[in-house]
């Protein structure tokens, strides 16, 4: 059976994640209470990030299962590889002993949280993307701490209870059942004011003209009609990195409409021409 955790484990921030008040106290009621957390919001919010922040001030080894559309759970509990103990058996040049199911057992992500000597944060990012019975079942397994290897007709017992960030981009609707054995916190996009001490804590010593300069045209772009893919916070971030690299860029240059390097924060084609027509005809602030 997993061991009881330390109630007084408490989260708050890591060096460069800024959070609120609200998601702070939300992580640690999910932490105390040994439950999910659910998080939700558009992709660049910082959910997957909320993740390695807490392993990074927690001390705890990040374990990330990626959820795809055709994964089934097992996958994300064990493998065992068939395939190459029929090799062994056949051919007789492996060190492992193919009578032993255990030496081609592998384990999955799931499984790799619960086997840890020590406790882990296990992210499962974009459980939208699985169907429904993927997601129940999976908080079957959660709930219980424990699975089985059928091959083996082995139990898997959590040594520690994760710490559960699950991610969700809200592409398509959870089950109820699902979401009633999770805790719930959707991550809204940073206004300006926490994307100024974002900024801060990722640029202490930036010069205060070109971080709000930068930080008023990235609101003004992202508010530009049609955008398919509005830039998020870590375009914003790796585009004042570009701006102050140039040696020719000056913060005054954003005020006149200027707006270099366009491809940091615009990935698609038609959203980038489409920004660079609109930069080209009108100031922004």
């Amino acid at each position: 059976m997993h061991q009881k955790q330390d109630q007084n484990v408490h989260f708050s921030g890591a060096r460069k994640y800024v959070l609120d008040s609200e998601l702070a106290g939300i992580v640690n009621i999910s932490m105390a209470l040994e439950m999910p957390l659910l998080l939700k919001g558009e992709p660049g919010t910082g959910k997957t990030m909320l993740a390695h922040a807490i392993a990074e001030t927690l001390d705890m080894p990040l374990i990330i299962l990626n959820v795809k559309s055709s994964m089934k759970l097992v996958e994300a509990l064990y493998q065992y590889d068939t395939l190459t103990r029929l090799n062994d058996s056949r051919f007789g040049d492996s060190s492992r002993d193919v009578s032993n199911i255990n030496e081609y057992i592998k384990m999955g992500k799931i499984g790799q949280a619960f086997t840890s000597e020590k406790r882990t944060v296990l992210l499962i990012d974009e459980i939208d993307k699985a169907d429904t019975d993927f997601q129940d079942d999976m908080l079957d397994v959660l709930d219980q701490m424990q699975f089985d290897i059928i091959e083996t007709d082995q139990t898997i017992k959590a040594k520690h209870r994760p710490v559960i960030i699950i991610t969700s981009n809200a592409k398509k609707d959870l089950s109820d059942p699902f979401l009633g054995r999770c805790n719930f916190h959707h991550i809204a996009f940073p206004d300006p004011k926490m994307m100024r001490k974002i900024i801060q804590v990722h640029f202490p010593d930036i010069d205060q003209k070109l971080a709000e300069n930068a930080i008023n045209a990235f609101y003004s772009m992202r508010e530009i009609e049609g955008i398919e893919k509005k830039p998020a916070t870590r375009e914003l971030i790796n585009w004042i990195r570009a701006l102050a690299l140039d040696p020719d860029f000056h913060a005054k240059d954003l005020v006149k409409g200027e707006m270099p390097f366009l491809g940091v924060l615009f990935k698609k084609s038609p959203d980038y021409e489409r920004t660079k027509g609109v930069t080209a005809r009108r100031r922004f602030f």
